[in-house]
């Protein structure tokens, strides 16, 4: 039985026992995630989605975390201007090992689903996106996630002596204000 699914942008045609480097995902070395981007399913029967086989997954193993080879763009310019130029890039991918192909019931089984790179900011349970105030970018929201701010609640609720004791990130009082704001909506 073959699968072709779906992840990263990209379409892979898969069976039990494959290992696969495809876009970053947001799991460790180890667990166990599911696509449930399903285009299609083989074996005795041909399946096609319209677009996605309904109740198909794919469940995979992690393996690891790995960068993919560095590919150079090499820019040289002809007679005199004798000007080089490299850059590189290396892409993250995640290795994977393809377990087991679910033709239904994908629903049921409670295997975590394989997602895209993941946020930059960690995950909490109910937080908000703190993104939205004007000034918060990722790199700024991760900080305030990781001082323990992960909801506008609790930013609107900062005060003064509160500010000040912030080392990981310059907490500004429109943030609070804008904070307080986006709590009530």
């Amino acid at each position: 039985m073959f699968a072709v699914l779906k992840t990263g942008g990209k379409q892979y045609k898969v069976q039990a026992g494959d290992v696969l480097r495809v876009e970053k995902l947001a799991a460790d070395a180890g667990e166990k995630v599911q696509f449930n981007d399903v285009l299609m399913l083989g074996g005795d029967a041909l399946v096609v989605g319209a677009p996605f086989v309904a109740g198909a997954a794919v469940q995979a193993e992690v393996i690891d975390q790995v960068k993919a080879d560095k590919v150079i763009h090499f820019v040289r310019r002809r007679r005199k201007h004798s000007s080089k130029r490299t850059k590189g890039h290396r892409q993250k991918l995640t290795l994977i090992k393809i377990t087991d192909i679910l033709a239904s019931g994908a629903d049921a089984t409670g295997v975590k689903a394989a997602t895209g790179k993941g946020a930059d900011v960690p995950a909490a349970a109910g937080a908000d996106d703190l993104t939205k105030i004007t000034g918060v970018g990722p790199a700024a929201a991760k900080k305030l996630v990781e001082a323990g701010l992960a909801t506008f609640a609790q930013i609107a609720a900062l005060s003064e002596a509160d500010i000040a004791a912030i080392d990981a990130v310059k907490v500004k009082p429109e943030w609070v204000e804008q904070a307080k704001e986006l709590a009530q909506a």
